[in-house]
């Protein structure tokens, strides 16, 4: 029979997993207490958070949120990891707390939004560059086409410049030896 305790805990990982932008499953079996906690305090520097919760729970939320994708991942001990904002930044935040780590946690998967994502989906997520070097790297993209235009526009008009330049040198020079 669930009680208020329970209806509220599914109630708020249901509002967690409709409002997080992404999410990652992992296995922490074989962590200490302290090791989780240390875990928690290098997720929560990047935003992420991290919750632990029963599965039977978790499986009752997702299906709230109509974010069934994730039921095949849930057995086991489970910890979520949630963020609202950067995926990639929630995958590097991960693959760092987890570095240590890396014989006992495993990562199941997750969700990018409502898409479903393997541990090698995660995995390079987390190897892209950061959101800044993407950004930089478009509007370099965007502006070299612009930078290259101006350049073929600039050379037709110094072209032009030259030309007459050396035309009224030639005119200067015959109506020298002329006069």
């Amino acid at each position: 029979m669930p009680t208020d305790a329970k209806r509220q805990a599914v109630a708020e990982l249901a509002d967690l997993l409709r409002n997080s932008s992404a999410l990652a499953v992992a296995d922490y079996r074989g962590l200490s207490v302290s090791d989780m906690q240390s875990v928690r305090r290098t997720l929560r520097a990047s935003g992420v958070q991290l919750h632990v919760a029963k599965n039977r729970l978790v499986k009752i939320a997702a299906d709230e949120a109509d974010r069934a994708d994730l039921k095949p991942m849930l057995e086991g001990p489970t910890a979520l990891a949630s963020i609202d904002g950067d995926a990639v930044a929630m995958a590097k935040a991960l693959q760092e707390a987890f570095r240590p780590y890396a014989r006992t946690v495993t990562i199941r998967g997750g969700l990018l939004g409502t898409q479903p994502l393997d541990a090698a989906a995660l995995q390079r997520l987390a190897s892209l560059p950061a959101r800044e070097v993407l950004l930089a790297k478009l509007a370099g993209g965007m502006a070299a086409p612009l930078t290259g235009m101006a350049g073929v526009l600039a050379a037709n008009l110094r072209n032009l410049v030259g030309v007459l330049s050396a035309v009224a040198d030639a005119k200067r020079a015959s109506e020298s030896a002329n006069a």
